[in-house]
């Protein structure tokens, strides 16, 4: 057996290793999405919990239903691009002072850009918590100077307002707020008060084609293999005499 060929039925076999370990990896994610679904979707429709304050908050806490009370800081609202299942607009993100300290508020959806005054006197806000988005959006940053805002950069945001704020946001249900009134444990349908944000538009799908690759890859592996198979099985030429 000659080096070269050595060297190419080593190669074949790495290729078939690597196509079967990217199989392996894609059902492994398969099963980290399910799990990640499951746990989304048993927090957003669990009872509402005092948001956290004055603590760290991380992907375990994303997308918990939570609850805040307080009022909206005028003339600090801020509008980020959007694009939601209404078609492209802003989002209001405003800050509500609560007696243990401050939060930001996604208020909800606008289609043109103007932020509608936040609800005067207090209020009770029920939403999902979110983690902030520093940086950007696809190939845009945030321009604070320019008070363009592509992402929901909570650091950026409280920068500007000069209003120390939680590191996260909450993304306001449909029902939430209405001074005044209590949240309920529900969300409510699509009605928001007249002029103002809707809310309660939060995507909470997870794409989930994890399967379909796997299958791919295995394939892929299968198909190399027995292409090897083959190669390994065909009687080799003579050399010259």
């Amino acid at each position: 057996m000659t080096a070269r060929r050595i060297a190419l039925g080593t190669a074949w076999l790495l290729m078939i290793a690597a196509l079967l370990a990217l199989g392996t990896w894609q059902v492994e994610r398969r099963a980290w999405k399910l799990d990640l679904i499951a746990r989304v979707d048993a927090r957003i429709h669990a009872p509402p919990t005092p948001a956290p304050f004055h603590q760290p908050v991380g992907k375990p806490d994303e997308y918990r239903r939570v609850v805040v009370s307080g009022r909206y800081l005028a003339g600090k609202d801020a509008l980020v691009q959007a694009s939601t299942v209404r078609g492209p607009g802003w989002w209001v993100l405003t800050p509500l002072a609560a007696a243990q300290g401050t939060v930001m508020v996604n208020r909800g959806y606008v289609p043109t850009r103007r932020a509608p005054p936040a609800p005067t006197g207090p209020v009770q806000v029920v939403g999902l918590l979110r983690l902030s988005e520093p940086g950007g959006g696809f190939l845009r940053s945030n321009d604070p100077a320019a008070d363009r805002w592509y992402s929901r950069d909570v650091a950026a945001l409280a920068r500007r307002d000069r209003v120390p704020t939680e590191p996260y946001f909450i993304d306001a249900e449909a029902s939430s707020p209405t001074p005044g009134q209590p949240a309920p444990d529900q969300p409510a349908p699509d009605q928001p008060a007249p002029d103002q944000p809707i809310g309660g538009l939060t995507v909470v799908t997870f794409t989930n084609n994890h399967l379909g690759y796997a299958i791919t890859w295995y394939t892929l592996a299968m198909m190399t293999a027995a292409a090897f198979w083959v190669w390994v099985r065909a009687p080799r030429r003579a050399g010259p005499p």
